[in-house]
């Protein structure tokens, strides 16, 4: 039963990651750096950027910051699919959802890692006058990760302290960031029980 389990989990993550790269891919080698398109009205856009580091763009300590940040993201990476692992292994069934939440927080990791390992390798710089096509802009462990997903949900108006005239929610993010954070909160939210008694 468990083994079977397991079996579901890897499909999950890899079909995940999947998703992610295709649409990562077609982003990065369809669009200019910058392009963006609506989706749904103003509120919901196709916007292609590239992150060098960390979440919402922020860096790392330059070059040897980003070899630390990847291989800590590998790291973490391992270490989680190792505890999912373990958690099949036991006795005492553990709840579906909560190894579904980690495999989405995995897949989602692994999915940016692949960014981080080969994008240098496999694709030409995107610039805001270029696509990318197949080529090298960095070397392995360089990539830049592809975020597409741009929600700027409404403008606070200009009278509103500290906020007035920013975007509600500007941040841009990707398939790979929605998974992490669907598992994390679902896991907050409905599988706090099993890991307060962790």
């Amino acid at each position: 039963m468990e083994r079977s389990k397991g079996r579901r989990l890897i499909l999950l993550g890899i079909v995940l990651v999947v998703i992610d790269q295709a649409i990562k891919v077609l982003v990065k080698t369809g669009m200019p750096l910058g392009g963006h398109f609506n989706v749904l009205g103003n509120w919901f856009q196709i916007l292609f950027i590239e992150n060098k580091g960390m979440a919402f763009g922020m860096s790392f300590g330059g070059v040897i910051g980003k070899y630390a940040l990847t291989f800590f993201r590998i790291c973490l990476f391992i270490a989680l699919w190792w505890w999912i692992g373990k958690l099949l292994k036991r006795e005492k069934p553990v709840p579906t959802g909560v190894v579904v939440g980690l495999t989405l927080i995995a897949a989602g990791a692994f999915g940016n890692i692949i960014d981080c390992l080969f994008y240098g390798l496999v694709f030409s710089e995107s610039t805001p006058t270029a696509v990318a096509t197949l080529g090298h802009y960095a070397p392995f462990m360089q990539g830049k990760v592809v975020d597409m997903f741009y929600f700027p949900l409404w403008r606070w108006p200009d009278w509103v302290p500290l906020v007035g005239g920013d975007i509600f929610f500007e941040p841009v993010f990707n398939f790979a960031d929605s998974c992490v954070t669907v598992g994390a909160i679902y896991l907050i939210l409905f599988q706090w029980k099993f890991f307060s008694k962790e």
